[in-house]
């Protein structure tokens, strides 16, 4: 059974619309139903004709949106700019309807307080952090649960990508306007930042206490940090060092993690999702590939290993688990999968990069 699905923002021109609107629809979970996909009425009738959503399903604003639909929809999905998430998702909450929410969750301390203050023990709210959906990410998670690589005391993971500094038939790419404006937490940070802290902890369990941070510019846009360097002091001595830039030429979003144990390491590249290379104390060094030696790979299954599984695949896992979530918040469980991360999370996370830029101003370490 199909659960049905309406969208806040993602139009069709919209990338992380066309993300959510593939991954959402890879593998039958969902249907979307009905959403007011864009403020400008002509993007918003292309989008649904696209995407085989009614005309009389297609709303110009949210609250018309929401009076008609609350009660037709299983979940709806906020995909406008994260400083308006919170707007969109209170309006939600308090109507009781399930919601899913792009990253980052908000762009402030206080929009995350004013969510807080709307959550009920009896809401659903899933944040999307997609790249957690890799099955080799997964895999590696699993591993480490089984103490393969023993007590895990360090990872260095980085996001660089250069579209700041692209240059392209004779004119710079320009970023999306919102994006050029930093608040109390640095875009930057909202758009990377909170990946990385959200696969710190996908994969060791761990919540980090500590944070010490240098920001910096390279680009012609003077406003904005477009380069930031965290150092992380975590639960049981694990230290992290994130790295995430729009400055870096030569990337395109590589995000690559790197595992240090006591027995063992590991190391994943997005840009190579299908292998996994793990070193051991004998100084052997194996790569592992989706269709050796994985636990579970038989759940990603769309194609056989060989081809590659990508970005939009592994958010169409994460919307499969999402779905499982809901289906039990429905029957009257918890609505709680593994792979699924809410409200406490997201929080976290935002207090995360909220002390780092303390950190960055304060020159010194500073605890959550």
């Amino acid at each position: 059974m199909s659960l049905s699905l309406g969208f806040i923002g993602g139009g069709i021109n919209s990338a992380v619309g066309q993300a959510h609107y593939c991954a959402s629809q890879m593998d039958k979970r969902w249907d979307l139903c009905a959403g007011v996909f864009s403020k400008y009425p002509e993007t918003n009738l292309e989008t649904a004709q696209a995407w085989g959503v009614s005309p009389d399903r297609i709303y110009p604003d949210m609250d018309q949106f929401l009076h008609d639909e609350q009660q037709q929809l299983d979940a709806v999905v906020v995909l406008t700019p994260t400083p308006s998430h919170a707007n969109a998702v209170c309006k939600l909450l308090e109507r009781g309807v399930p919601v899913i929410c792009e990253k980052a969750l908000t762009a402030s301390i206080a929009d995350l307080e004013r969510i807080q203050r709307v959550q009920r023990p009896d809401s659903f709210l899933a944040v999307t952090y997609n790249y957690s959906g890799y099955p080799m990410v997964r895999e590696l998670r699993q591993r480490i649960e089984a103490g393969e690589l023993g007590k895990i005391y360090q990872i260095q993971i980085e996001m660089p990508a250069d579209v700041y500094l692209q240059f392209k038939r004779g004119a710079y790419l320009t970023p999306q306007s919102w994006r050029l404006e930093d608040g109390e937490i640095p875009t930057i940070l909202l758009d990377l930042g909170v990946h990385l802290h959200h696969l710190c902890h996908f994969l060791t369990g761990l919540n980090p206490q500590e944070v010490n941070a240098d920001y910096h510019n390279y680009s012609r846009f003077k406003e904005v940090v477009d380069d930031a360097h965290l150092w992380v002091k975590y639960e049981q001595g694990m230290n992290a060092s994130m790295w995430m830039s729009k400055t870096a030429l030569g990337h395109r979003n590589g995000l690559r993690v790197r595992v240090y144990g006591e027995q063992g390491s590991a190391e994943w590249y997005q840009m190579d999702p299908e292998h996994l290379v793990l070193s051991d104390q004998q100084g052997r060094r194996v790569t592992l590939d989706r269709g050796c030696e994985v636990d579970d790979w038989l759940m990603y299954e769309r194609f056989k290993p060989g081809h590659p599984i990508g970005f939009v695949e592994a958010f169409a896992n994460l919307y499969g688990d999402i779905a499982d979530a809901l289906m039990d918040f429905q029957q009257g469980g918890a609505g709680t999968h593994p792979y699924v991360y809410g409200l406490e999370h997201a929080a976290q996370g935002l207090h995360l990069m909220r002390s780092a830029t303390v950190a960055h101003q304060m020159r010194r370490w500073v605890s959550l």
